[in-house]
């Protein structure tokens, strides 16, 4: 049962998380610089090394991937990167 239990939930998971990467792929996103929360960036910045270590909420060279045609409707969101 419970090998049975983690393939079950391997392809729940893997459902879950194909649709988003669909949509990336297809080039239906953009990054959204400012937006956001420590700790919770996409990608390195200026100043943090890779995925998850931006270092304060709104960090301006920071960015999340966000579907096209968003990223300028959010509040501080923009779509290049200011040092900062």
């Amino acid at each position: 049962m419970t090998t049975t239990r983690v393939a079950i939930a391997a392809a729940l998971a893997a459902a879950i998380a194909s649709p988003a990467f669909v949509v990336h792929a297809q080039g239906n996103m953009e990054k959204c610089f400012g937006i956001a929360k420590s700790g919770k960036n996409d990608c390195q910045t200026d100043h943090s090394s890779c995925a998850g270590t931006s270092k304060m909420d709104g960090q301006k060279d920071a960015w999340v991937s966000v579907p096209k045609g968003a990223c300028e409707k959010i509040v501080g969101g923009s779509l290049t990167s200011s040092k900062g």
